[in-house]
Formats: structure tokens, C-alpha cells, sequence
């Protein structure tokens, strides 16, 4: 898993709760899954599978947009059958 992160300056407080990210990395879980699923089923002999998801606080929780299908998302997989 990639984590990009932009630094705006030294240390602040940014918010008083602590999020659980766990609820985001079922998410991910849950599809990537699913497209291990799928590719073991067609059998290509090769995969590659990128997949970013926007992830915001709604109602004091980190939820993952892709779940709701709005915000920013995305998945690219290639398969490959030749040699």
C-alpha cells in the first residue's frame, strides 16, 4: 500500500478526535478481494492491479469514497495472456 502525505509546515493540531483507519483498510480489503477473485479466474499469466481511493471524515469517522461512490477513485489492472 502506498501513503502519500504533503507536509505544510511544522506540527499543528489539526483535529481533537483519533481516527480509526480500520474501517478504510476493510475496504480495501473487501476489493481487493474481490479482483483476486476475478483474476483467478481468467487465469492470466500476468497482473498488475493499481487502485487508489479518497478517504474523508464524515460524521467523526474515516470512511473510504469508494464505498459510497462518490469523491475520487480509481483501479487499473492489466492482464496479460502472450508471452
Amino acid at each position: 500500500m502506498l501513503v502519500e502525505a504533503r507536509s505544510f509546515g511544522g506540527e499543528r493540531e489539526v483535529s481533537d478526535q483519533i481516527f480509526d483507519f480500520q474501517s478504510v483498510a476493510d475496504t480495501i480489503e473487501a476489493v481487493t478481494e474481490s479482483i483476486a477473485a476475478t483474476i483467478s479466474k481468467v487465469q492470466p499469466k500476468k497482473a498488475t492491479v493499481e487502485f487508489g481511493v479518497e478517504v474523508r471524515v464524515k460524521s467523526g469517522k474515516l470512511t473510504a469514497l469508494i464505498v459510497e461512490g462518490e469523491g475520487k477513485g480509481n483501479l487499473k489492472i492489466t492482464l496479460e495472456w502472450g508471452g
